[in-house]
């Protein structure tokens, strides 16, 4: 049995307890994987604690009518109040599932979220890009020397497989460059402007469909790319690469003469982001919108879609489309290193 303590508890993690409920026997028969809720603690929902397992269908109810979790029903056993720290270090939970809030710029509180997690050898999975843009050598050291799991599979594409694919389908290849649509928001806006609308006019639609938040600068100025890019370096290129070493340039200038005399030579406006790998094993990243021609393989990626090109030198490239976000995607996301952190726990007998 895994214990899981919900830190964040949004509509990612409520995704994640929802799949977990409704495919409870399905991944007990295929991998042998049970779960409790023993804890959730979230800085707007409030927290509560069950070290016996917390009553997920009740769990749900109370976020659904009240918005809160602090009307979980009172029975023995049950605490409340206790802060994200304390939830992490005195509870009784194996995996700390970390999807707060978290500033992209500083990382925290997931940064701390998962060094607390580390010390007290407790798993860490989280879909937040900030501890494996900033911190990725220093907390991937301390789970390993801890000798606990650290899953971040939905930083990069949500539940598409962006990082695990390529490990582990691609080994044995060397990935010397990789590039792709990494925002769905911005690749919304330039189809969109591909039909006739104007950016603003695109904008507003990508917001009236919930791909962009009310304030998209970090969308529309390459900067949720930026730190994407930094993540693919650090993982699967297994180099250090700061997000600020890398060149962003966002879409905002972006207008529909540009897109119009794209089209006109048999060229659409992409963001890409990429990174590769240098002559002497650096490596360099960017985020630009670029033209590429009708017949390169990102050219047909449309809408809120994500995509990405790893270029092999024994496969030659490899393309992955697939959801780059939503609430039941990333959730999923969850559950890819959930799985995985179970099989590691848990290996087969030979």
């Amino acid at each position: 049995m895994t214990n899981i303590a919900m830190i964040g508890f949004g509509g990612v993690g409520q995704a994640l307890v929802e799949i977990l409920e409704e495919k409870a026997e399905n991944l007990h028969e295929r991998y042998g994987l049970e779960t409790k809720i023993v804890a959730v603690s979230d800085l707007m929902k409030g927290s509560v604690y069950q070290e016996k397992g917390l009553d997920v269908q009740q769990l749900l109810e109370c976020i659904r009518k009240d918005g809160s979790v602090e009307n979980y029903p009172e029975q023995p056993g049950v605490i409340k109040g206790l802060s994200s720290i304390e939830t992490i270090e005195t509870t009784n939970a194996d995996v700390i599932v970390e999807v707060t809030f978290t500033d992209v710029n500083t990382g925290e509180p997931a940064i701390t979220h998962c060094r607390k997690a580390f010390a007290g050898k407790k798993s860490v999975i989280t879909t937040n890009k900030g501890p494996v843009a900033l911190a990725y050598n220093e907390l991937k050291e301390m789970a390993r020397d801890h000798g606990v799991f650290f899953g971040f599979e939905g930083t990069v594409m949500s539940g598409t497989p962006a990082l695990r694919m390529p490990e582990e389908t691609l080994a044995g290849n060397d990935i010397n460059r990789i590039s792709g649509i990494l925002n769905g928001t911005t690749n919304y806006i330039l189809t969109e402007m591909e039909k006739g609308k104007t950016y603003d006019e695109s904008l507003e639609q990508a917001k009236a469909n919930g791909y962009a938040e009310a304030d998209p600068t970090n969308d529309v100025e390459g900067y949720d790319a930026r730190y994407k890019v930094s993540i693919l370096s650090n993982y699967l290129m297994n180099q250090p690469l700061d997000y600020k070493d890398i060149e962003c340039k966002g879409i905002t200038e972006m207008r529909m003469e540009d897109v119009e005399n794209a089209m006109a030579n048999g060229e659409k406006w992409r963001l890409i982001g990429k990174v590769e790998r240098n002559g002497d094993g650096s490596v360099t990243g960017s985020v630009a919108p670029e033209k590429i021609k009708e017949d390169h393989p990102l050219a047909g990626v449309s809408g809120a879609t994500n995509a990405i090109l790893y270029e092999c030198d024994l496969l030659g490239p490899v393309l992955l489309t697939g959801a780059g976000a939503g609430r039941k995607e990333t959730g999923f996301s969850l559950l890819i290193d959930l799985i995985h952190y179970h099989k590691e726990r848990k290996p087969e007998k030979l």
